[in-house]
Protein backbone atom coordinates (compact mmCIF):
# COMPACT_ATOMS: atom_id res chain seq x y z
CA UNK A 1 0.00 0.00 0.00
CA UNK A 2 1.12 3.62 -0.78
CA UNK A 3 0.35 6.28 1.68
CA UNK A 4 0.36 10.05 0.19
CA UNK A 5 2.40 9.41 4.24
CA UNK A 6 -3.53 -24.92 34.40
CA UNK A 7 -7.14 -25.98 34.76
CA UNK A 8 -7.97 -29.38 37.89
CA UNK A 9 -11.26 -31.86 36.45
CA UNK A 10 -12.87 -31.13 39.75
CA UNK A 11 -13.17 -28.82 42.96
CA UNK A 12 -13.40 -25.56 43.57
CA UNK A 13 -10.69 -24.26 41.57
CA UNK A 14 -12.21 -25.54 38.28
CA UNK A 15 -15.94 -24.34 39.54
CA UNK A 16 -14.11 -20.86 40.20
CA UNK A 17 -12.17 -20.71 36.61
CA UNK A 18 -15.91 -21.48 34.51
CA UNK A 19 -17.27 -18.77 36.26
CA UNK A 20 -14.56 -16.43 35.68
CA UNK A 21 -14.57 -17.13 31.79
CA UNK A 22 -18.24 -16.98 32.00
CA UNK A 23 -17.93 -13.31 33.68
CA UNK A 24 -14.85 -12.23 31.15
CA UNK A 25 -17.31 -13.48 27.90
CA UNK A 26 -20.38 -11.49 28.94
CA UNK A 27 -17.95 -8.90 29.39
CA UNK A 28 -16.38 -9.08 26.13
CA UNK A 29 -19.82 -9.04 24.67
CA UNK A 30 -20.85 -6.10 26.44
CA UNK A 31 -18.03 -3.96 25.46
CA UNK A 32 -18.46 -4.96 21.74
CA UNK A 33 -22.10 -3.72 22.21
CA UNK A 34 -20.93 -0.43 23.99
CA UNK A 35 -18.10 0.13 21.29
CA UNK A 36 -20.71 -0.53 18.10
CA UNK A 37 -21.84 2.86 18.22
CA UNK A 38 -18.92 4.75 19.43
CA UNK A 39 -16.87 2.98 16.18
CA UNK A 40 -19.61 4.49 13.73
CA UNK A 41 -17.63 8.09 14.28
CA UNK A 42 -14.40 6.80 13.96
CA UNK A 43 -13.50 8.06 10.35
CA UNK A 44 -13.72 11.64 12.12
CA UNK A 45 -11.66 10.57 14.38
CA UNK A 46 -8.55 9.41 12.57
CA UNK A 47 -8.72 12.20 10.23
CA UNK A 48 -8.04 14.39 13.22
CA UNK A 49 -5.54 12.04 14.46
CA UNK A 50 -3.77 12.57 11.05
CA UNK A 51 -4.08 8.62 10.49
CA UNK A 52 -4.53 7.74 6.27
CA UNK A 53 -7.78 7.91 4.68
CA UNK A 54 -8.66 6.06 1.42
CA UNK A 55 -10.76 7.80 -1.39
CA UNK A 56 -12.50 6.00 -3.67
CA UNK A 57 -12.91 7.08 -6.95
CA UNK A 58 -12.89 5.24 -11.11
CA UNK A 59 -10.90 7.09 -13.61
CA UNK A 60 -13.17 9.96 -14.48
CA UNK A 61 -11.10 13.20 -15.57
CA UNK A 62 -11.30 15.49 -14.50
CA UNK A 63 -13.50 14.88 -11.79
CA UNK A 64 -11.07 11.91 -10.61
CA UNK A 65 -7.89 9.97 -12.06
CA UNK A 66 -4.66 8.08 -10.54
CA UNK A 67 -1.61 9.83 -11.95
CA UNK A 68 1.28 8.21 -13.06
CA UNK A 69 2.20 7.15 -9.39
CA UNK A 70 -1.13 6.31 -8.30
CA UNK A 71 -1.75 9.32 -7.08
CA UNK A 72 -5.48 11.37 -6.56
CA UNK A 73 -6.06 13.81 -9.65
CA UNK A 74 -8.81 15.81 -10.39
CA UNK A 75 -10.63 18.40 -9.17
CA UNK A 76 -13.14 16.27 -6.68
CA UNK A 77 -9.73 14.89 -5.08
CA UNK A 78 -8.63 17.93 -5.32
CA UNK A 79 -11.06 19.24 -3.15
CA UNK A 80 -11.12 16.24 -0.97
CA UNK A 81 -7.37 17.21 -0.40
CA UNK A 82 -7.43 20.60 0.58
CA UNK A 83 -10.26 19.75 3.38
CA UNK A 84 -8.69 16.82 4.78
CA UNK A 85 -5.45 19.05 5.15
CA UNK A 86 -7.89 21.98 6.53
CA UNK A 87 -9.73 18.90 9.30
CA UNK A 88 -6.34 17.24 10.33
CA UNK A 89 -4.86 14.66 7.91
CA UNK A 90 -2.36 14.95 4.66
CA UNK A 91 -2.53 11.44 4.46
CA UNK A 92 -4.69 9.17 1.67
CA UNK A 93 -4.40 5.99 0.31
CA UNK A 94 -6.23 6.14 -3.48
CA UNK A 95 -8.78 3.40 -4.26
CA UNK A 96 -9.32 3.17 -7.77
CA UNK A 97 -12.67 0.91 -8.86
CA UNK A 98 -15.29 0.84 -11.74
CA UNK A 99 -17.96 3.81 -11.03
CA UNK A 100 -20.77 0.95 -10.71
CA UNK A 101 -18.26 -0.32 -7.88
CA UNK A 102 -17.95 2.70 -5.94
CA UNK A 103 -21.11 2.20 -3.19
CA UNK A 104 -20.97 -1.27 -3.11
CA UNK A 105 -16.89 -0.42 -2.58
CA UNK A 106 -17.41 1.58 0.41
CA UNK A 107 -20.16 -0.19 1.91
CA UNK A 108 -17.20 -3.35 1.86
CA UNK A 109 -14.88 -1.06 3.74
CA UNK A 110 -12.55 -1.12 0.79
CA UNK A 111 -12.68 2.75 1.54
CA UNK A 112 -13.53 5.60 3.35
CA UNK A 113 -15.10 8.28 0.87
CA UNK A 114 -16.23 8.18 -2.65
CA UNK A 115 -14.68 11.37 -4.40
CA UNK A 116 -14.97 10.83 -7.91
CA UNK A 117 -17.84 13.50 -8.33
CA UNK A 118 -20.76 11.73 -7.82
CA UNK A 119 -24.16 13.33 -8.65
CA UNK A 120 -27.23 13.46 -5.42
CA UNK A 121 -29.85 11.49 -6.17
CA UNK A 122 -32.52 9.92 -4.31
CA UNK A 123 -31.65 6.70 -5.10
CA UNK A 124 -28.02 7.09 -4.00
CA UNK A 125 -29.18 8.69 -0.89
CA UNK A 126 -30.61 5.74 0.65
CA UNK A 127 -27.14 4.08 0.12
CA UNK A 128 -24.78 6.94 1.49
CA UNK A 129 -25.05 10.43 3.14
CA UNK A 130 -23.52 13.10 0.68
CA UNK A 131 -21.95 16.38 1.32
CA UNK A 132 -23.50 19.84 0.34
CA UNK A 133 -22.96 20.38 -3.69
CA UNK A 134 -19.15 21.14 -4.38
CA UNK A 135 -20.52 21.90 -7.80
CA UNK A 136 -23.47 22.48 -10.13
CA UNK A 137 -22.46 20.48 -14.04
CA UNK A 138 -24.77 19.91 -17.24
CA UNK A 139 -25.04 16.91 -19.35
CA UNK A 140 -23.66 17.24 -23.33
CA UNK A 141 -23.20 14.75 -26.23
CA UNK A 142 -20.20 13.44 -27.41
CA UNK A 143 -20.28 13.03 -31.51
CA UNK A 144 -17.92 12.49 -34.48
CA UNK A 145 -16.48 15.23 -35.67
CA UNK A 146 -19.00 17.84 -37.61
CA UNK A 147 -21.62 16.42 -35.92
CA UNK A 148 -23.50 14.80 -38.78
CA UNK A 149 -26.51 13.95 -37.41
CA UNK A 150 -27.40 17.41 -35.91
CA UNK A 151 -27.92 16.12 -32.56
CA UNK A 152 -28.28 18.81 -29.23
CA UNK A 153 -30.57 17.54 -27.09
CA UNK A 154 -32.17 13.91 -25.90
CA UNK A 155 -35.44 14.96 -28.20
CA UNK A 156 -33.25 14.65 -31.46
CA UNK A 157 -31.71 11.07 -30.38
CA UNK A 158 -35.42 10.11 -29.51
CA UNK A 159 -36.97 11.65 -32.72
CA UNK A 160 -34.13 10.14 -35.15
CA UNK A 161 -34.34 6.13 -32.57
CA UNK A 162 -30.70 6.70 -33.00
CA UNK A 163 -28.66 4.63 -30.12
CA UNK A 164 -26.94 6.56 -27.00
CA UNK A 165 -24.06 5.63 -24.94
CA UNK A 166 -23.52 6.24 -21.72
CA UNK A 167 -21.88 5.07 -18.09
CA UNK A 168 -23.52 2.35 -16.39
CA UNK A 169 -24.46 3.94 -13.04
CA UNK A 170 -24.62 7.40 -14.05
CA UNK A 171 -27.67 9.68 -13.94
CA UNK A 172 -27.37 10.30 -17.25
CA UNK A 173 -29.13 6.49 -17.73
CA UNK A 174 -31.99 7.72 -15.66
CA UNK A 175 -32.21 10.86 -17.40
CA UNK A 176 -32.08 9.27 -21.03
CA UNK A 177 -35.29 7.11 -19.86
CA UNK A 178 -37.28 10.33 -18.40
CA UNK A 179 -36.68 11.99 -21.96
CA UNK A 180 -37.93 8.85 -23.48
CA UNK A 181 -35.08 7.39 -25.27
CA UNK A 182 -36.12 3.49 -25.45
CA UNK A 183 -34.41 1.04 -22.92
CA UNK A 184 -32.92 -0.64 -26.43
CA UNK A 185 -31.13 2.19 -27.25
CA UNK A 186 -29.74 3.22 -24.21
CA UNK A 187 -26.03 1.47 -24.05
CA UNK A 188 -24.45 1.27 -20.91
CA UNK A 189 -20.69 0.82 -20.61
CA UNK A 190 -18.14 0.73 -17.80
CA UNK A 191 -16.96 4.89 -17.72
CA UNK A 192 -15.98 7.41 -19.83
CA UNK A 193 -13.19 5.91 -21.94
CA UNK A 194 -15.60 2.96 -22.73
CA UNK A 195 -18.52 6.07 -23.76
CA UNK A 196 -15.20 7.42 -26.07
CA UNK A 197 -15.00 4.25 -28.10
CA UNK A 198 -18.24 2.98 -28.40
CA UNK A 199 -19.12 6.72 -30.29
CA UNK A 200 -15.56 5.97 -32.35
CA UNK A 201 -16.49 2.68 -33.06
CA UNK A 202 -20.14 3.46 -34.17
CA UNK A 203 -22.07 1.41 -31.80
CA UNK A 204 -24.05 4.69 -30.66
CA UNK A 205 -24.65 7.90 -32.76
CA UNK A 206 -23.61 10.07 -29.59
CA UNK A 207 -22.47 9.90 -25.87
CA UNK A 208 -23.96 11.24 -22.93
CA UNK A 209 -22.33 12.57 -19.94
CA UNK A 210 -20.69 15.17 -18.34
CA UNK A 211 -19.67 18.54 -20.41
CA UNK A 212 -16.23 18.69 -18.85
CA UNK A 213 -15.24 15.12 -19.03
CA UNK A 214 -16.85 15.19 -22.56
CA UNK A 215 -15.09 18.40 -23.50
CA UNK A 216 -11.65 16.79 -22.81
CA UNK A 217 -11.83 14.48 -25.53
CA UNK A 218 -13.50 16.03 -27.95
CA UNK A 219 -9.85 18.72 -27.08
CA UNK A 220 -7.80 15.41 -27.18
CA UNK A 221 -9.30 13.64 -30.29
CA UNK A 222 -9.86 15.37 -33.30
CA UNK A 223 -12.37 13.20 -34.72
CA UNK A 224 -14.75 14.10 -31.85
CA UNK A 225 -16.72 17.15 -30.99
CA UNK A 226 -18.65 18.25 -28.08
CA UNK A 227 -22.06 19.83 -28.04
CA UNK A 228 -23.54 22.61 -25.86
CA UNK A 229 -25.04 21.81 -22.65
CA UNK A 230 -28.53 19.97 -23.10
CA UNK A 231 -31.33 21.77 -22.93
CA UNK A 232 -33.63 19.07 -21.35
CA UNK A 233 -31.83 17.48 -18.91
CA UNK A 234 -31.39 18.41 -14.96
CA UNK A 235 -28.37 19.88 -13.51
CA UNK A 236 -25.77 17.67 -11.55
CA UNK A 237 -24.58 18.83 -8.04
CA UNK A 238 -21.52 16.37 -7.15
CA UNK A 239 -20.51 15.81 -3.95
CA UNK A 240 -18.45 13.58 -1.27
CA UNK A 241 -20.43 10.63 -0.40
CA UNK A 242 -19.92 8.65 2.50
CA UNK A 243 -21.68 5.55 4.86
CA UNK A 244 -24.33 6.82 6.41
CA UNK A 245 -23.12 5.85 9.94
CA UNK A 246 -20.43 8.95 9.57
CA UNK A 247 -22.55 11.89 9.68
CA UNK A 248 -19.89 13.48 12.15
CA UNK A 249 -17.51 12.95 9.20
CA UNK A 250 -19.93 14.77 6.99
CA UNK A 251 -20.75 17.64 9.06
CA UNK A 252 -17.65 18.22 9.43
CA UNK A 253 -16.86 18.40 5.72
CA UNK A 254 -19.73 20.59 5.74
CA UNK A 255 -18.58 22.84 7.54
CA UNK A 256 -15.20 23.20 6.01
CA UNK A 257 -17.05 23.65 2.60
CA UNK A 258 -18.77 26.69 4.27
CA UNK A 259 -15.51 28.89 3.43
CA UNK A 260 -13.82 26.90 0.95
CA UNK A 261 -16.43 26.69 -1.63
CA UNK A 262 -15.08 29.98 -3.98
CA UNK A 263 -12.11 31.06 -2.10
CA UNK A 264 -8.72 31.38 -4.00
CA UNK A 265 -7.55 28.09 -2.38
CA UNK A 266 -10.04 26.21 -3.58
CA UNK A 267 -9.68 27.97 -7.35
CA UNK A 268 -6.37 27.35 -7.09
CA UNK A 269 -6.55 23.81 -6.90
CA UNK A 270 -9.52 22.86 -9.33
CA UNK A 271 -8.58 25.58 -12.12
CA UNK A 272 -6.00 23.49 -13.75
CA UNK A 273 -8.95 20.69 -14.43
CA UNK A 274 -11.31 23.03 -15.59
CA UNK A 275 -13.52 24.20 -12.64
CA UNK A 276 -14.72 27.80 -12.86
CA UNK A 277 -16.35 30.00 -10.99
CA UNK A 278 -19.50 29.59 -12.64
CA UNK A 279 -19.54 26.06 -11.46
CA UNK A 280 -19.93 27.15 -8.27
CA UNK A 281 -23.41 25.25 -5.99
CA UNK A 282 -26.03 27.27 -6.41
CA UNK A 283 -27.79 27.61 -3.27
CA UNK A 284 -29.04 23.68 -3.87
CA UNK A 285 -29.32 21.48 -0.78
CA UNK A 286 -28.24 17.98 -0.86
CA UNK A 287 -31.86 17.20 1.40
CA UNK A 288 -33.60 19.05 -1.54
CA UNK A 289 -31.96 17.27 -4.27
CA UNK A 290 -32.19 13.68 -1.58
CA UNK A 291 -35.98 14.41 -1.94
CA UNK A 292 -36.39 14.69 -5.61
Amino acid sequence: MTTWPCLKSGGRLFRRAVLKAAVLSVTALTTIAIAGPGSAQSLLDKIKNGETIRLGFSNEPPFANPGRNNEPLGWVNAMALDILKMLGTAKVEPVVTEWGSLIPGMHADRFDIITGGMYILPDRCKNVVFTEPIGVLSAALLVPKGNPENLNSYKDLREKGLIVVTGAGWDDVVNARNAGIAEDHILQVAGSAEVLQAVKAGRAAAGVGDYFTLKEFAEKDPSMDVTDPLPDTPKGYPAFAFLSNQQAAVDAFNAALKDYLGSDQMMRSVGKYGYAKVNLPDGTTAAQLCKG
